[in-house]
């Protein structure tokens, strides 16, 4: 029950970095372009798909990922919390509610090919970089 409560601690901790981190980013980018687009929402899902994309590859390889808090802190924690599906379907439903029926299709339709070339990439990548520095 100890390893539970360790592991749940490190969900909790990088739940908290990635929920600011997430606040932040989005805010940023929503106030640079513009809030009339869901923008910032579509850049923390698209970012955080990359980054899980490398870590799925470098989970394999990279000895960071052998420590048993590594996956539970970054992954579900962090990452978990700085991508927002909840986020992204109500201000699609926005969209949908104030008759931008075009726009709220855009949404989904980007995000859901942003997001699948975001993971597919952010894997490549990182296949690319240990296959040269020889992990």
């Amino acid at each position: 029950m100890a390893d539970l409560a360790d592991f749940i601690i490190w969900v909790a901790v990088g739940s908290a970095i990635g929920g600011a981190t997430r606040f932040l980013v989005s805010g940023l980018v929503a106030r640079a372009i513009g809030e009339t687009f869901p923008w910032g929402t579509m850049t923390v899902n698209v970012s955080g798909a990359f980054v899980i994309g490398l870590s799925s590859v470098s989970a394999q390889f990279l000895t960071i990922f052998d420590r048993p808090e590594a996956w539970p802190l970054a992954v579900t924690g962090f990452l978990g919390s700085y991508t927002t599906v909840s986020s992204f379907t109500l201000q699609t439903l926005a969209l949908v509610r104030d008759s931008e029926i075009g726009r709220a299709s855009v949404n989904v339709l980007l995000t859901l090919c942003l997001c699948l070339g975001a993971v597919t990439s952010g894997a490549l990548m990182a296949r690319w970089i240990l296959s040269e520095f020889g992990a």
